[in-house]
């Protein structure tokens, strides 16, 4: 099974589309009741996550008929769901609203991320941003690129490798147990500066298209990951899991450092985790 422009083309406005009826129509107009909380108060979801992700699969089933499909929030009414993902001849995962505390908060600054995998392999990932009305894409071999809303395409590249003291990065501590929590906390500051927009898909971008340099990631659920990270390694990028295995689509624990490229990777996760 192949994904070819054609496809990708369809999947970008599939969620441009999802986005237009049932995301920006909610937003900042979300009312009593369209929030709830699920793990914690920082953990949310609403009406228009619940119905762009249903949107999203119901057009999947129709032209892939055959194909798994991951949600993030069927998953969280049904983990059992994520099983086989690994071995799936093709499998679209969705996330409909990444970045669900900020879309509920009224921050713009959210996305709709869906990465392609066939046969354990990522293949594709699509990042939309609902108020840029643009797209990040990457395809396997083919590099990454923004599609901007008036149509013109710029490849991205992902920062120029520089020491840790000149970097720019994020580490989702929050996620950590103690003492390695305190630690990556501590050790942070190692860096120039950090960011943390509390949307996977905006951390994504910013790396891939070299405006910042690293990121930590502990939690690893695919619908988070799998789109930004095809996205980064075809910009240029390397990641890889906190003890150096390579990321797979079947991953959900093992924490996963973004990096510019493996020797800069070598040096965070040296520096980042020194006592």
């Amino acid at each position: 099974m192949t994904i070819d422009d054609s496809a990708i083309d369809w999947l970008a406005g599939l969620l441009s589309d999802a986005a237009t009826a049932e995301i920006m129509p909610r937003f900042r107009r979300l009312g009593e009741g369209d929030v709830r909380q699920k793990t914690s108060a920082a953990d949310l979801v609403t009406e228009a996550d619940v119905n762009a992700e249903r949107v999203i699969t119901a057009r999947l089933r129709e032209r892939y008929p055959s194909a798994m499909i991951v949600g993030e929030e069927a998953c969280s009414n049904n983990p059992a769901l994520l099983g086989g993902l690994g071995d799936a001849e093709l499998a679209f995962v969705i996330d409909p609203v990444d970045g669900t505390f900020n879309f509920a908060s009224g921050v713009p600054l959210f996305g709709v991320m869906l990465g392609v995998v066939v046969k354990g392999d990522t293949v594709a990932g699509i990042i939309h941003d609902p108020v840029g009305k643009d797209w990040l894409i990457g395809a396997k071999g083919a590099g990454s690129h923004i599609r901007h809303a008036h149509g013109a395409l710029e490849k991205v590249r992902v920062a120029a490798a520089v020491p840790i003291s000149q970097m720019t990065g994020a580490v989702s501590w929050q996620y950590l147990p103690e003492p390695e929590r305190s630690r990556l906390a501590r050790n942070q500051t190692k860096a120039l500066s950090q960011f943390g927009y509390r949307c996977a898909a905006h951390e994504y971008r910013l790396l891939a298209s070299g405006h910042a340099h690293f990121v930590v990631y502990n939690k690893l659920m695919p619908w988070d990951h799998l789109a930004g990270v095809l996205i980064h390694q075809e910009a240029g990028g390397y990641a890889a899991r906190i003890d150096g295995s390579a990321y797979l689509p079947s991953h959900i624990d093992g924490g996963i450092l973004v990096a510019p490229d493996k020797d800069s990777w070598q040096e965070l996760r040296r520096e980042l985790w020194a006592e």
